[in-house]
């Protein structure tokens, strides 16, 4: 794939300074400087099935339906993906993930009728399965848990007698769930690398994961690989006060899928953590 040849094609105009950049599950990532003076991000695949269309899309979905400080698509396709470069880096002040609690409030503020989407979207180049249900009890354990588990355990990565475990676990999740009081639209991926910010401000969020979903899932995320600490929590409970036993029990639940998620992806050590997890709830 001649990447410049594809970015000068897509703009219509020539392309400079093309630089590699760390991140994305999925093809190459560029820095780029085009001819009119503006810098650009340039996501390329080449590979048999290329996707990047579906975060082009979500991209826009979050710029037309919320606040969140998303970049601007300028060009989506399967195998070339162009949007607005943002400043910053993945590093948070105190005052910065104040500032993130309160993005992410503001778009957990925005329902819909049902959880998932309208169409099925990707995590970490995965498929994720987003038919809408009215439970969202029922769309955890159908569309996130049992869904990701099984592609784990037909990609060979996750074990059969841990599989039936989680099955089993997915029967009981009325124990400790409760259906949220609406859909809310979350970012679905927020871990350090996909945040970005400027000295006390965010400055962007990039490579989402969006459905309708409780926005606790996206919350306990946050805590999986330390991407926020106190003073997220804090100035979030101020807008969105949170139930007791989300961090005693259920942030745990919650992050099974974004376990499952990297079981699928990786194997290894994140096999453990969900078998820790699971024979802390009993099973």
């Amino acid at each position: 794939m001649d990447v410049r040849k594809e970015i000068e094609t897509a703009v219509t105009q020539p392309a400079s300074d093309i630089a590699p950049l760390s991140g994305g599950c999925i093809g190459q990532v560029y820095r780029v400087r085009l001819a009119d003076g503006q810098t650009v991000v340039v996501k390329a695949d080449d590979g048999r099935h290329p996707k990047l269309e579906i975060e082009g899309r979500m991209l826009v979905y979050l710029k037309e339906n919320s606040r969140l400080p998303v970049p601007t698509v300028r060009h989506s396709a399967p195998r070339l993906l162009i949007m607005e470069f943002l400043p910053g880096q993945s590093r948070f002040s105190a005052k910065a993930q104040e500032h993130a609690a309160e993005l992410l409030a503001d778009l957990h503020n925005v329902t819909a009728p049902a959880y998932g989407l309208e169409w099925d979207t990707l995590i970490g180049g995965l498929p994720q399965l987003n038919t809408p249900m009215v439970s969202w009890l029922d769309f955890f354990r159908e569309r996130r848990l049992m869904f990701m588990g099984q592609m784990a355990l037909e990609a060979g990565r996750l074990p059969a007698s841990l599989m039936a475990r989680l099955e089993t676990f997915c029967g009981h999740l009325d124990e400790w769930l409760m259906e949220p009081a609406r859909p809310s639209l979350i970012h679905g991926d927020v871990w350090t690398t996909n945040v970005l910010a400027a000295e006390d401000r965010i400055t962007g969020f990039v490579d989402p994961a969006i459905y309708y979903a409780d926005p606790e899932i996206e919350l306990a995320f946050t805590t999986l690989f330390g991407t926020f600490g106190q003073p997220f929590f804090r100035r979030y409970e101020e807008i969105r006060p949170l139930r007791p036993g989300f961090f005693d029990t259920r942030r745990d639940i919650y992050n099974l899928y974004p376990l499952l998620v990297h079981v699928r992806l990786f194997g290894g050590s994140y096999v453990s953590s969900v078998e820790s997890t699971l024979r802390r709830l009993g099973f």
